[in-house]
């Protein structure tokens, strides 16, 4: 997708698929992905633009902040057009070679003034420093689960004191019939945006093993074993949530 391309409509799985590969962020879930996102996430918009919000009240003069998984580089812009300190830098990083391209080209055409560093690179070899907000919306759920706490360890090590962390995912319950209820209602809010059953299902099942969700208890145990003084939800709709954590 050129800079001058509108984003397309995702059809990627409105055909029946014989073999169903795990899912990945290749060139054409990049050509979708903006219809993608706002047609699968529930309150994807208010939070990228809470994110922007909370930049302007949280990041300081001559810090970073750090945008990991950043994919076409919503919440980059958002914090950079949030920003009101001298001398930062954002870093945004994502793994994903596609990504990282088309979101070159987004960052190029924007018209903020905050300096972007973009990197392709796994968020877990980033050496995060001088931080006063890190972002990770919808990110930390692709890691290996067994990585998630030196992670977010690292992200609190690499901020500075009153630093926060935006950590945004779809989470799993405790309870099997909540749990059940959260899932039916997201399947609801595809539907309602034109997502037939068997798109559904198929990205379902290409999606299985590669976004693998946790509880809000599990997350914030995590968050508070890093270190993090203060961890509350912010926002949450169904089964996706938004937690501010303050170092």
């Amino acid at each position: 997708m050129s800079r001058s391309q509108k984003p397309g409509k995702d059809r990627l799985f409105a055909l029946p698929l014989a073999d169903i590969a795990g899912f990945r962020f290749d060139r054409a879930v990049v050509e979708v992905f903006p219809d993608m996102i706002e047609r699968s996430v529930p309150g994807y918009a208010t939070i990228i633009g809470m994110t922007g919000t909370l930049a302007k009240h949280y990041v300081r003069a001559d810090t970073r902040c750090y945008d990991l998984g950043c994919s076409l580089g919503a919440s980059t812009i958002a914090m950079r057009h949030g920003i009101n300190a001298d001398r930062c830098k954002i870093i945004a990083v994502d793994n994903a070679p596609d990504m990282i391209e088309q979101c070159a080209a987004i960052i190029a055409s924007d018209s903020g003034l905050t300096p972007v560093e973009l990197l392709c690179a796994d968020v877990l070899e980033i050496a995060i420093s001088q931080a006063s907000m890190a972002v990770m919306n919808f990110t930390l759920q692709f890691v290996d689960p067994a990585a998630r706490d030196r992670l977010i360890a690292d992200i609190y090590t690499g901020l500075e004191p009153g630093g926060i962390l935006v950590l945004s995912e779809k989470i799993a319950f405790a309870d099997p019939h909540v749990d059940a209820l959260m899932v039916e209602l997201h399947h609801g809010f595809k539907r309602a945006n034109g997502y037939s059953q068997l798109e559904i299902s198929q990205k379902r099942t290409a999606l299985e093993n590669v976004l693998i969700p946790e509880t809000l208890d599990t997350h914030r145990r995590r968050l508070a074993n890093a270190g993090f003084a203060s961890v509350d939800v912010w926002f949450q709709c169904f089964n996706f949530v938004s937690i501010l954590a303050i170092k």
